[in-house]
C-alpha cells in the first residue's frame, strides 16, 4: 500500500479526519481516531500530513463544504477497494446531487441490482470515504434516517445543512 498521510480538522459536527495517498483520499470520517479509519481500509499506519497536495485539497474541500460549497468535496479524487456491487453502489452515491435523497431501494436500483437492498445498506455501512462519497444521503423507504457510522445526529445535521445550501442555490 502506498504511503498514507492524514490530518484532522475541527468541524461543526466534531473532528473530521482524512487519510490520503499521493493520488486520492482513501478514508475519511467524523473521528479523531486515525486508527479507526485505517481499520476500514486494512492499512497499518499513516503519518501526520507533511504537505500532501491531496490532504490539503481534502481539508479545503471539508472547509468549503461547511461554508456551503459542496463542489470541492464532490470533485476530490477518492479511492477504495470493494466488490463489484459495492463499487457500483459507492459510484452511484458519488453521483447523487446536493439536496438529493435516496432510499436503500433506489440505491440498489442505481447500482444495477434492484433486489440487493441489504447489500446497498452494507455498501453505505462500509463506505470508507464519508462525506466525499455521501452515504449520509441514503434514508429508509419510510423516510427515517436508517444508520450512519458516525451517528444519527451527524447524519441529520449533514442533511439539514445540505437542504439549506440547496435551497439557497
Amino acid at each position: 500500500m502506498p504511503e498514507l498521510q492524514y490530518a484532522t480538522v475541527t468541524t461543526p459536527d466534531g473532528p473530521f479526519t482524512l487519510v490520503a495517498d499521493a493520488e486520492a483520499v482513501v478514508a475519511s470520517g467524523w473521528t479523531a481516531d486515525v486508527g479507526e479509519l485505517l481499520a476500514l481500509i486494512g492499512a497499518a499506519a499513516a503519518s501526520p500530513d507533511a504537505g500532501s497536495a491531496v490532504v490539503r485539497r481534502g481539508l479545503a474541500a471539508v472547509a468549503a463544504y461547511y461554508a456551503g460549497d459542496p463542489g470541492p468535496a464532490h470533485d476530490l479524487p477518492v479511492a477504495f477497494t470493494a466488490g463489484d456491487f459495492h463499487t457500483r453502489a459507492l459510484d452511484a452515491l458519488r453521483a447523487t446531487q446536493l439536496g438529493e435523497r435516496l432510499t436503500y431501494t433506489q440505491l440498489a436500483e442505481r447500482a444495477g441490482t434492484p433486489a440487493a437492498v441489504r447489500a446497498a445498506a452494507a455498501a453505505c455501512a462500509r463506505n470508507p470515504v464519508a462525506l466525499f462519497i455521501p452515504c449520509h444521503r441514503v434514508i429508509r423507504t419510510d423516510g427515517t434516517l436508517g444508520g450512519f457510522r458516525y451517528g444519527l445526529p451527524i447524519k441529520q445535521a449533514l442533511l439539514d445543512r445540505e437542504k439549506a445550501t440547496h435551497l439557497q442555490r
